[in-house]
C-alpha cells in the first residue's frame, strides 16, 4: 500500500497531554489551535471539513502530521489518504485508502453503475457514508493529502461528505496547494467551500524568528545573520528553510553562492550518493513519488535484497522516506522527486519509463486493471520514439477501465489522448474509440464533447459504410436542455435509421433500430412533439418485442410510457408498468423495476386509488436501496411525498418533500425544484403557504421552455395563498393569453387546474370558462402531476369553478359528487375542500334545505380541518360554520367591511373602492381579503351573493 495509514484502534503507548502537542513543528501554533478547536468541536458533534492551503513546502503535509498526533494522544483514531502525483492511480484511490485503513470495503463497482451520469453519485454516496458510520458515537480524523492530485471522483465525495459533516463526530482535513492550474480542484474548489461544514487554514512562510530557530534545530546555528540570509533565499518557505539547514550541517552550504530552488539542492545532494543509489532513485522517481520496493528492483533487475543498502543511502541523505507497509516508500516530497527525474538525461528518462513499464506487466500480468493508467503514462512517454500503437493501446484499455471504475474525466482524457496519436488502425476502430470517447464526455456530463466525439463518430461510419457504427453513434447521444445537442441527436437519428432501412429481419439489427426509435420519440417527447411519439414509440416497442433483447426492450417501455399521458393513457400504462416489472424481475434489474412501480404509483393516484398506491412504495423502497444514489432516492421521495400528501399526511409529506429536494439539487436542480415546487403548491392548499414557498415562487427562475406555462400558474396559486393579490395577477399575466398556454403532456390537466383554480380567484371570468370546458370530458378522474402532487377529483375543480361563476347547481352537484369521490380514493383532506366549498355553495344559493345540508357540509369539513391540521381552513371552516349555525344571520364582518361588501356586490374594483372610500388601494384589496377569509369565501362573486341575500328582507327568504 502506498500509504501510511494509523488504524482506527491505534493509540500512543503514553498519552501525550494535548498541551503538549506541537512542540515538534516550528511555528504554526496559531494554524494548531484552531485545529485543535475543530478537532475538540468533532468530539461533541460538529464535524467540520478544513481545507488547508499553501504553496509547495510550505508545510501542509507537516501540520496534518501532527494534527494526527494530537487526535490520538486524546484517543481519536486517524486515517490517512494520499492522493497520487500525476496519472495512474485508480478512481476514488484517497478514499479507498481511508476505507481500507479502516477495515472497510471500498462499494463495488459493477457495469451498471455505468448507465447514466447520475450513477456515479451512489458509490460517492455509499463512500461518504462509509466514512460517516465510521466515525460513529466517537470519532475520526480523516486526512486527505495533496488533493491538487485528486481525481474528480474523490473530489465529488469529498464535496458530497462536506455536505453532510456538520452533525457528525468527524473531522476531515484536506491539504492543496493553491497554485496548481492543471488540475480538476481550481474548478471544484468554489464549490467545495460553499459547503456550510467548511473552514480554511492557508499557509504563510516562516518569519526571522522562525527560520532562526530552524536553523538552530536541523543545523545548530542560530545566528541573526545566518536567518536572515536564509530567509532572503527562502522567502520562508519550510523546505527550502530545511534543506539549507541540511546543508549548512553537511557542509555544501556555499552563502555567497546560494541554490536558486530546492531543485538546485536536491541535484546537489543527488551527486554525493553512489552510482547505484542514483540509479535506484532515478527509476522509483518515474513510478512517481510514491513507490514499492519490489516494483522498482524489478525495474532495474536487481534481487530487493540488493536495494535495501541503497534506500538506506537515499533515506541518510533525505531523499526518500518510509511509508506505510514494509516495502513501501515515498520521497520527502514533490520537490524531491521532480529533481531527481530533472537530473535523467532524455535517453535515461526513455530507458526507465519502458523498464518500468515491462516491470509492471511482468510483476501484474495477472490482472492489469488496478495499473493499466499507470502502464498508459509510460507508453505516452514512449509514444514520440516509435511506440505510438503500443501508447494508444495501453490508452484505450486504461480509458476503458476508468470509466468502468467512474473516473468518467479520466477515460475522456485518455481517450482523446488516444486519439492524438498517430495510428493505421482501420477507420472502424477509430470510430469506436470515438465512441467510447462520446459515452465517457455523456457521464462526465460534458454534452458538447459528447456530441462532437458522436458527430466524428458518425463521419467515420458513413465514410466506412457501416450503418451500424452510424447507429451506435446517434444512440450516443441523448435528449438534453440544450437545442443543439437535441438538434445534432435528432439529426443522427434520422440518419442512422435511414442507414439500417425498414426491412430488419435479423434479431440484432431489430433491436438496433427499437434502440435508435425510442430515442427518437425521446427526443420528440421532449420537444412536445406527442403525435411523433405515439408514432415512433409504437413501432420501437413492436420491434424490441420480437428482438429478444432486454435492453432494447427496457427502453422502448419507457419511450411508449411517454406516450401514453394523463387519464387516456393511465390503462396502458399500468399495462406498461406490468410488463417492465416482468422484465426487471427475468434480468433481476433493480433499476427497471424502479420504472414498473413508478408508473404503476402514478397510475393508480390517477384512478383515485390512494391507498393502493401507498401499498407499492415498500416494494419501491426496496428496488431503490438496491439501485442506489441520489436520483433513485429522489424518484422514490416524490412519489412518497405525493402519496403522503394525498393521505392528508402534510407534515410527512413536507418532510419527505425536502429531503428528496436536498438529495436531487447537486445532481439535477431543474426537475429536483420543479417537482418540489409542484408539491408544495399542492400543500399551500391545505396548510397554508410557507415563507420557503413565497420565496420560490418570487425567486428569478426561468423553467425549460416546455414547463414555463405550468410554472407560472404553479407560482400565482402560491402568491394568490399567501394574499399577494396583485403579484399573483402578475404571474397569471405573465403565462399569457390562454390560447398560447403550452403545458407538457403529463401535465395537462393538472395545468388547467391551476389555471382554473388562479382564474377564478383573480376574477378572469372569460378564461375560467373556457378552462372548465377543458376539464369537462375528464369527470370521474382524479388530478395527478405526473406523481408529483395530487389535486383531488376533476369535480372538485369544476365546483369550484362553477361557484365562482355563479353557477350554483352545477356547483353543488359537482361539490358533493367530489366530496364522494375523495372519501372512496383515500383523501380525506379533499374530502375537507369539497364539504367546505359545498356548504359555501349552499348558503350562497340559499333554496329550502340548503342551509341544512350546508350546516352538516360545514361541520364536517370543521373536524376534518381540524383533525388533519389544514390550516389553509381553519379560520374559514370556523367562519363559515359560525354563519351557517346562526341561521345565516350572523354577521361576522365590521362596519367598513360590510361597507366593502356591498360595494364589490355593485361589482366595483379594488381601485374603484379605494376611490369611493378615499383608502389606497392597498387597504381595499386587504379588506376584501379579510372578507373571504370570514365569510369562508373564495371569489368575490360570492361575496356579491352573499351581500345581495343578506339585504333582503325576512318575508322575502
Amino acid at each position: 500500500m502506498l500509504v501510511g495509514v494509523d488504524p482506527p484502534t491505534a493509540r500512543p503507548d503514553t498519552p501525550v497531554p494535548d498541551d503538549t502537542v506541537g512542540d515538534g513543528i516550528v511555528g504554526r501554533r496559531g494554524e494548531l489551535d484552531a485545529l485543535r478547536a475543530h478537532l475538540d468541536a468533532a468530539r461533541d458533534g460538529s464535524g467540520r471539513l478544513v481545507l488547508c492551503a499553501g504553496e509547495p513546502g510550505i508545510g501542509k503535509t507537516r501540520l496534518a502530521q501532527e494534527v494526527a498526533g494530537m487526535a490520538l494522544a486524546g484517543g481519536t483514531p486517524v486515517a490517512w489518504g494520499r492522493c497520487f502525483e500525476g496519472e495512474g492511480a485508480p478512481a476514488f484511490w484517497p478514499w479507498r485508502q481511508v476505507l481500507r485503513s479502516l477495515g472497510l470495503d471500498p462499494p463495488p463497482v459493477t457495469p451498471s453503475d455505468v448507465e447514466s451520469p447520475e450513477d456515479r453519485f451512489r458509490v460517492v454516496d455509499e463512500m461518504a457514508r462509509a466514512v460517516l458510520a465510521a466515525a460513529g458515537s466517537g470519532c475520526l480524523l480523516v486526512i486527505v493529502d495533496d488533493i491538487h492530485w485528486a481525481d474528480e471522483p474523490s473530489l465529488f465525495a469529498l464535496r458530497h461528505l462536506a455536505d453532510h459533516i456538520g452533525g457528525a463526530r468527524l473531522l476531515v482535513v484536506a491539504t492543496f496547494r493553491d497554485v496548481e492550474p492543471g488540475s480538476a480542484l481550481p474548478r471544484l474548489l468554489p464549490d467545495l467551500r460553499r459547503a456550510p461544514a467548511v473552514a480554511r487554514v492557508d499557509l504563510r512562510g516562516f518569519d526571522l524568528a522562525e527560520v532562526r530557530e530552524q536553523l538552530t534545530r536541523a543545523a545548530g546555528t542560530g545566528s541573526a545573520a545566518a536567518a536572515q540570509a536564509v530567509l532572503d533565499v527562502t522567502a520562508g518557505n519550510p523546505l527550502f528553510v530545511r534543506e539549507v539547514a541540511r546543508a549548512m550541517a553537511d557542509g555544501t552550504w556555499r552563502p555567497d553562492r546560494p541554490p536558486g530552488t530546492v531543485l538546485d539542492i536536491v541535484r546537489s545532494r543527488l551527486e554525493r550518493v553512489t552510482d547505484d543509489c542514483r540509479r535506484l532513485v532515478q527509476t522509483a522517481a518515474i513510478v512517481g513519488r510514491d513507490f514499492s520496493l519490489p516494483l522498482v528492483a524489478a525495474a532495474l533487475d536487481v534481487p530487493i535484497g540488493a536495494c535495501l543498502p541503497l534506500l538506506d543511502e537515499a533515506i541518510g541523505f533525505g531523499l526518500v522516506d518510509r511509508a506505510g507497509d514494509a516495502g513501501d516508500y515515498r520521497f520527502v516530497h514533490a520537490l524531491t522527486r521532480e529533481a531527481v527525474e530533472a537530473s535523467l538525461t532524455t535517453a535515461g528518462r526513455v530507458k526507465n519509463h519502458r523498464a518500468v513499464a515491462d516491470a509492471i506487466e511482468r510483476r501484474f500480468a495477472g490482472d492489469l486493471s488496478d495499473h493499466l493508467t499507470e502502464l498508459a503514462r509510460h507508453w505516452a512517454e514512449l509514444a514520440p520514439y516509435g511506440e505510438a500503437p503500443t501508447a494508444r493501446r495501453w490508452a484505450v484499455a486504461a480509458a476503458g477501465e476508468a470509466v468502468r471504475r467512474l473516473a468518467y474525466e479520466d477515460g475522456v482524457r485518455l481517450y482523446r489522448a488516444a486519439l492524438a496519436l498517430p495510428t493505421t488502425a482501420p477507420d472502424v476502430e477509430q470510430g469506436r474509440v470515438l465512441l467510447s470517447l462520446g459515452r465517457a464526455s455523456y457521464l462526465a456530463g460534458e454534452l458538447h464533447g459528447c456530441m462532437d466525439a458522436a458527430v466524428s463518430a458518425a463521419a467515420v461510419a458513413r465514410r466506412a459504410g457501416s450503418p451500424l457504427l452510424l447507429a451506435e453513434a446517434a444512440l450516443v447521444l441523448e435528449a438534453a436542455p440544450d437545442p443543439r445537442v437535441n438538434a445534432v441527436a435528432k439529426e443522427l437519428c434520422e440518419q442512422a435509421l435511414a442507414g439500417l432501412g425498414e426491412s430488419v429481419v435479423d434479431p440484432a439489427d431489430r433491436a438496433v433500430r427499437a434502440r435508435l426509435l425510442a430515442q427518437r420519440s425521446h427526443l420528440a417527447f421532449y420537444d412536445g412533439e406527442q403525435d411523433r411519439v405515439e408514432a415512433l414509440s409504437a413501432e420501437a416497442l413492436q420491434l424490441a418485442r420480437t428482438s429478444g433483447d432486454d435492453r432494447a426492450l427496457a427502453g422502448a417501455l419507457r419511450a411508449r410510457q411517454e406516450a401514453c399521458p394523463g387519464p387516456a393513457g393511465r390503462n396502458e400504462r399500468l399495462l406498461l408498468a406490468g410488463e417492465m416489472l416482468t422484465l426487471a424481475q427475468r434480468t433481476n434489474s433493480a433499476r427497471n423495476t424502479m420504472w414498473g412501480l413508478l408508473w404503476r404509483i402514478g397510475g393508480l393516484l390517477e384512478s383515485g386509488r390512494v391507498t393502493a398506491a401507498a401499498d407499492e412504495l415498500p416494494g419501491l423502497q426496496v428496488a431503490v436501496d438496491r439501485l442506489g444514489g441520489p436520483v433513485s432516492a429522489w424518484h422514490f421521495d416524490r412519489a412518497a411525498a405525493c402519496v403522503a400528501q394525498a393521505q392528508g399526511r402534510y407534515a410527512d409529506a413536507a418532510a419527505i418533500g425536502r429531503r428528496g429536494f436536498e438529495t436531487m439539487l447537486a445532481v439535477e436542480p431543474v426537475p429536483a425544484a420543479g417537482a418540489y415546487f409542484g408539491l408544495q403548491c399542492a400543500l399551500s392548499g391545505h396548510v397554508g403557504v410557507t415563507d420557503e414557498a413565497v420565496a420560490f415562487a418570487r425567486r428569478a427562475y426561468e423553467p425549460p421552455p416546455r414547463f414555463t406555462t405550468i410554472a407560472r400558474l404553479s407560482r400565482a396559486l402560491i402568491l394568490l395563498g399567501a394574499g399577494l393579490a396583485d403579484e399573483a395577477a402578475a404571474a397569471y399575466q405573465q403565462a399569457g393569453p390562454l390560447p398560447s398556454w403550452s403545458l407538457p403532456a403529463f401535465f395537462i390537466v393538472p395545468g388547467c387546474v391551476y389555471g382554473a383554480l388562479a382564474a377564478a380567484a383573480l376574477g378572469r371570468h372569460d378564461d375560467l370558462a373556457i378552462l372548465l370546458g377543458r376539464l369537462e370530458p375528464f369527470r370521474g378522474e382524479h388530478v395527478v402531476g405526473d406523481g408529483v402532487a395530487y389535486m383531488g377529483p376533476i369535480e372538485l375543480a369544476l365546483g369550484r369553478g362553477a361557484a365562482a361563476l355563479g353557477r350554483l347547481d352545477d356547483a353543488v352537484d359537482d361539490l358533493a359528487t367530489a366530496a364522494e369521490q375523495a372519501a372512496a380514493a383515500g383523501a380525506p383532506g379533499f374530502v375537507a375542500e369539497a364539504r367546505f366549498h359545498l356548504a359555501a355553495a349552499l348558503m350562497t344559493r340559499d333554496r329550502p334545505g340548503d342551509r341544512t345540508r350546508a350546516e352538516v357540509a360545514a361541520g364536517d369539513a370543521a373536524r376534518l380541518v381540524r383533525a388533519l391540521g389544514m390550516a389553509a381552513y381553519l379560520d374559514r371552516t370556523s367562519a363559515l360554520l359560525a354563519g351557517v349555525s346562526a341561521g345565516g344571520r350572523a354577521d361576522p364582518l365590521s362596519g367598513r367591511e360590510a361597507e366593502v361588501a356591498e360595494l364589490v356586490a355593485e361589482g366595483l374594483t379594488n381601485r374603484q373602492i379605494a376611490a369611493r372610500l378615499i383608502i389606497s388601494e392597498r387597504t381595499a384589496q386587504n379588506h376584501v381579503q379579510h372578507i373571504l377569509t370570514k365569510l369562508g369565501f373564495t371569489t368575490r362573486a360570492q361575496i356579491a351573493a352573499w351581500s345581495a341575500r343578506r339585504d333582503r328582507p325576512a318575508d322575502e327568504e
